[in-house]
């Protein structure tokens, strides 16, 4: 298969595995607390609305995040589900079900993995805003509002990231982030999917969320420099109102980075994403590489034996 024709993976850590995306199915691989490996398989669904907006630049950006945050909110509900219980006591599993707040059993995990998705957006982008116009005596000019506001979105992200990544359960979580990475990066480059194989891999990569993540900072920027930063109601909403566009452009720019990343004098336009991922991804061991490679594999088995 070559270059152009090698069909284009995505996937995401979850709680103690991988999850991989292909055009047929998903499939998560944890690490069950006896060392077991264990699969969750989920077929994609035929939206016909889906499938329309995917070909539309600037919204397909949008549709495939929300997509992304439904289905991956399922994977991660199994993983965080499956992965401390020992497989002799998987019916405290049922139990725990039956016990899961009532705004999942009434919306369903994937809707809430969107609306935590859109809170945290809105959340992220309305706070920075709140804080920049405190600051307004210090930085009174338009221009310097903005630089203020965007700072403190970029410290915010950075900080968070940081926080988080102390904690012994998302290092792990990181860990497989970067096996992930590695595995990807192993078959993109056509090599046979074996623990050393994979290990000497690097572990970012041009199309990562991390990445995206980032360029909603940087882009937001300068659409914000078009839009007036009072009275601040008038910020928020202008703010609140245009998440969609720059989740859209975010998305076009991440895909044009990755399409550039072999042009030798184009390819730094993707380093400040790679840079993020530092935080974003660890070195996996080899047992968690395993896991990557098991989960990938399965999807490959799936995918081919669709077609």
């Amino acid at each position: 298969m070559t270059e152009e024709t090698k069909q284009i993976y995505g996937g995401q850590a979850v709680v103690e595995g991988v999850m991989f995306g292909g055009r047929e199915y998903t499939v998560t691989a944890i690490r069950r607390k006896n060392k077991e490996i264990e699969f969750f398989r989920l077929p994609r669904t035929n939206n016909r609305l889906l499938q329309v907006t995917k070909k539309i630049p600037f919204i397909r950006g949008i549709a495939a995040i929300v997509h992304a945050s439904a289905t991956g909110a399922r994977h991660l509900n199994f993983s965080s589900e499956r992965f401390g219980v020992n497989p002799e006591d998987d019916d405290e599993i049922a139990k725990q079900n039956e016990n899961q707040s009532k705004l999942t059993m009434l919306l369903g995990v994937a809707v809430v993995g969107v609306l935590s998705f859109i809170f945290g957006k809105v959340v992220f982008t309305a706070v920075p805003a709140i804080l920049a116009a405190l600051a307004k005596p210090i930085f009174p000019t338009h221009t310097a509002q903005v630089l203020l506001e965007s700072i403190i979105k970029l410290f915010f992200l950075l900080g968070y990231i940081y926080m988080i990544s102390l904690t012994p359960l998302v290092k792990r979580v990181f860990q497989y982030h970067g096996a992930e990475h590695k595995v990807i990066n192993a078959y993109e480059n056509n090599l046979p999917l074996t623990v050393e194989n994979v290990q000497l891999q690097t572990r970012l990569h041009y199309r990562c969320g991390s990445s995206f993540i980032l360029f909603t900072v940087i882009i937001s920027m300068f659409i914000y420099l078009l839009v007036p930063t009072e009275p601040l109601w008038l910020r928020l909403v202008n703010r609140l109102a245009l998440i969609p566009v720059v989740l859209g452009i975010s998305f076009e720019v991440l895909q044009l980075t990755n399409k550039l990343r072999d042009v030798p004098v184009l390819r730094f336009l993707g380093y400040p994403g790679l840079w993020l991922q530092l935080l974003t991804t660890k070195e996996p061991n080899d047992q968690q590489v395993e896991v990557a490679i098991a989960s990938f594999n399965e999807l490959l088995r799936l995918e081919q034996k669709h077609s």
